[in-house]
């Protein structure tokens, strides 16, 4: 294990090279920011998506880091990998895991961020004091042969995960597919099971099956009544008031309009004849003739 983490550290090793040019420090001042912007976007940022793709920005920052430092292997592995496989992955299962469920706006369990707080603060300081210990007497090892198998190119750590690291290798790839799959699984859920969306399709026919308390929506308020606001119930095909039409906060207020039906339809409904009804004291507008004469009944 202490061979393959050492070649991994000289992944960053710059060859023949210890002084900071010009372009190295500008690269690292135009970077740096960029990456603890990315860095404080992801703990900051309340949507989960939001902060993964915050994360994604930290990670091509860095990958461009590596590559700055002639750690070509290193700097594309940062970007192929883990941004491009590790965080694209992460961003699925979010997006199909968590697309019907909404952020808490009520803290679960009181005084979690004041702990969480405190917590982070302590481990910074825990290892920033680890940091400046092990770095304070640190001498830098020596360059090695990128080609060589001791060295930190992509001929050496591959004859390492191939050869020494086999095992773990392939049990790596064996959790990236079964990450896949559960992904899959999470995406295609049971439609049996409670709370599961349903298609229109599938909606109309659970309404003509009688699942619902009616085939079709409730009739809006205004629909075929003698006015159009939303207080004045609807009115059915044969003239009686639709009861459903109005909500319950409206039907609580004295703004609710209790219309009686036109007098045509009443008409209709009494058995009389329309043409002594239409132009009356109702003003119905109900469908008029004209006879031989030129008289409108």
């Amino acid at each position: 294990m202490t061979s393959f983490v050492d070649a991994g550290l000289v992944l960053a090793q710059t060859p023949g090279q210890e002084a900071v040019t010009t372009g190295e420090a500008a690269a690292f001042w135009i970077l740096g920011p960029l990456a603890v912007a990315g860095a404080l976007g992801m703990v900051f940022v309340r949507n989960a998506v939001h902060s993964a793709l915050w994360l994604v920005v930290t990670m091509l920052t860095l990958g461009v880091f590596y590559l700055i430092q002639n750690a070509s292997f290193l700097g594309f592995t940062q970007i192929i990998v883990y941004t491009g496989a590790v965080m694209m992955l992460f961003l699925f299962v979010l997006m199909m895991a968590g697309k019907d469920s909404s952020d808490a706006l009520v803290e679960a369990l009181r005084g979690q961020r004041l702990a969480a707080a405190v917590f982070g603060v302590g481990f910074a300081a825990l290892l920033s004091a680890a940091l400046v210990r092990s770095l304070r007497d640190t001498r830098f090892a020596p360059p090695l042969d990128p080609t060589s198998p001791e060295g930190g190119g992509a001929g050496g750590l591959g004859e390492l995960i191939f050869t020494d690291y086999l095992f773990p290798f392939e049990l790596t790839a064996a959790l990236l597919i079964v990450a896949g799959l559960a992904g899959i699984v999470l995406a295609q859920r049971d439609k049996r099971d409670e709370g599961a969306k349903r298609s229109q399709r599938e909606l109309v026919e659970a309404r003509f099956r009688g699942e619902y308390e009616r085939p079709s929506g409730r009739p809006g308020p205004g629909v075929f009544a003698t006015g159009n606001s939303v207080a004045t119930p609807a009115l059915l095909p044969d003239g009686s008031i639709a009861e459903d039409s109005l909500s319950d906060l409206i039907e609580s207020t004295p703004t609710a309009r209790r219309v009686s039906p036109p007098g045509w339809m009443r008409a209709l409904e009494g058995g009389e004849q329309a043409e002594g009804v239409h132009g009356g004291e109702d003003g119905g507008a109900g469908p008029s003739t004209t006879d031989d004469e030129g008289s409108e009944r």
